[in-house]
């Protein structure tokens, strides 16, 4: 959850902060949702972080199968 997504995407693409994305190569925006508030948004991340994984594929490719990276869309 982030109130600035550009940002944050951008420091996973310069690999800004360590951790899991730095370490693995996380660097492309595929999905993402929009809440008004932050309590739903907290916990719809906390409810996808539990999910299996092809559970959160299923998820990706019914909005992106190409899984391009959308990162550009949000900053044009």
């Amino acid at each position: 959850m982030t109130g600035d997504l550009v940002r944050r995407i951008h420091e996973h693409k310069t690999k800004a902060a360590p951790g899991f994305t730095a370490r693995y190569g996380v660097d492309r925006l595929v999905w993402y949702e929009i809440h008004d508030e932050p309590t739903p948004a907290i916990t719809r991340e906390k409810e996808l972080k539990k999910w299996r994984r092809d559970w959160k594929i299923r998820l990706i490719e019914e909005q992106n199968l190409e899984w391009r990276d959308l990162y550009e869309t949000i900053v044009a």
